[in-house]
């Protein structure tokens, strides 16, 4: 029988049954940042979509003074500001700047689409002095890779004023309403494929045999059998087949289950599940969602501290880039994941 993703033991493996072809939800942590990414309704309309993100709200932030409303954002300075709660169990801060990245002209000086003025400078906003290494880190890659630097500025919040209620989910109330953002990127993987389509049948036979049978036959290594298990260097773990990025090291854990464990993925797009009714359990399959790589299971029984889940991922699923290798191979972006 095959019985990954059990737990090894004594008295032998402990099932972890479960009728869900998602993860259980994790326990909630919950984290606040601000972001100003021009007109705020297709930032609210974006951000919403995204897994992980709990709650909402437009407003005005870093003015000059203490009020003000949508008429006379002009004169107090204010710029239009998007409010985002976010379960950091399930999204990191580090994901959600990829994102904004993503949405914006990082280059632009007051300036977003077609609407042009102070009020649409980009700016993060900051309440947590912790998120400030993460943001600095995230800026630092992203301008590595423009070659310049950004527009975007870095501030703590202050000043925050709600917007007024028509402007609050405005594009749920007005679907044909302005937005100079494509809503639709939001369902998308962040990054474009490491593999093209084409030639990922390819990079399927240039893998091990190992890699081959666990990723295209489901196959499962032996438990304590890869030398990523007990390996907590620095780094992301991407598809050994479509190069595409999965998991942070930052996220990985010691599980005692024999297989690299992690507390969630690099980008919550960037994996698929499934119900595995195979060998008379229920479970949950995890698998790369560009590649269809079988990688392999989710639980429910991780560190409670961190959300509560374990991805149980078989180490030949996956190849290792270390941190010191990922902005020359292409993974810069990730570096604010560590």
């Amino acid at each position: 029988m095959d019985r990954h993703h059990a737990r090894a033991g004594a008295d032998g493996p402990e099932t972890n049954h479960t009728s869900e072809s998602a993860p259980a939800t994790p326990t909630q942590s919950i984290k606040r940042i601000y972001l100003a990414a021009g007109c705020f309704w297709g930032t609210q309309g974006y951000f919403k979509q995204l897994t992980g993100v709990v709650a909402t709200r437009v407003g005005y932030a870093n003015g000059k003074t203490t009020t003000t409303d949508y008429a006379q954002i002009k004169d107090t300075d204010h710029a239009e500001t998007l409010q985002l709660d976010y379960n950091e169990h399930q999204i990191s801060l580090a994901e959600i700047l990829r994102h904004f990245f993503r949405i914006i002209d990082p280059t632009a000086v007051n300036r977003q689409g077609n609407d042009v003025g102070r009020q649409y400078r980009t700016g993060i906003f900051y309440v947590d002095q912790q998120d400030v290494p993460v943001i600095q880190t995230a800026i630092f890659s992203l301008e590595k890779m423009l070659g310049q630097l950004s527009a975007i500025v870095i501030e703590p919040l202050h000043n925050f004023v709600a917007a007024e209620d028509c402007h609050q989910d405005y594009l749920d109330k007005n679907p044909g309403g302005y937005c100079h953002i494509n809503l639709a990127l939001a369902t998308q993987p962040l990054e474009p494929s490491y593999d093209e389509p084409e030639n990922l049948e390819e990079a399927r036979q240039r893998v091990s045999g190992l890699a081959f049978e666990v990723t295209q036959h489901a196959a499962t290594e032996r438990p304590f059998s890869s030398p990523y298990d007990k390996s907590f260097e620095r780094g992301i773990y991407v598809d050994v087949v479509s190069k595409a990025p999965l998991f942070s090291s930052k996220d990985k854990f010691d599980a005692g289950c024999g297989w690299p464990s992690f507390t969630k993925p690099l980008s919550a797009g960037e994996v698929s599940y499934r119900m595995d009714t195979t060998h008379g359990m229920m479970r949950t399959e995890v698998t790369s969602s560009r590649a269809h790589s079988h990688l392999g299971h989710v639980f429910d029984d991780g560190p409670a501290q961190k959300g509560g889940l374990r991805y149980c991922i078989n180490g030949a699923a996956l190849e290792f880039i270390p941190e010191a290798e990922m902005a020359e191979r292409g993974y810069g972006q990730y570096l604010a994941d560590l």
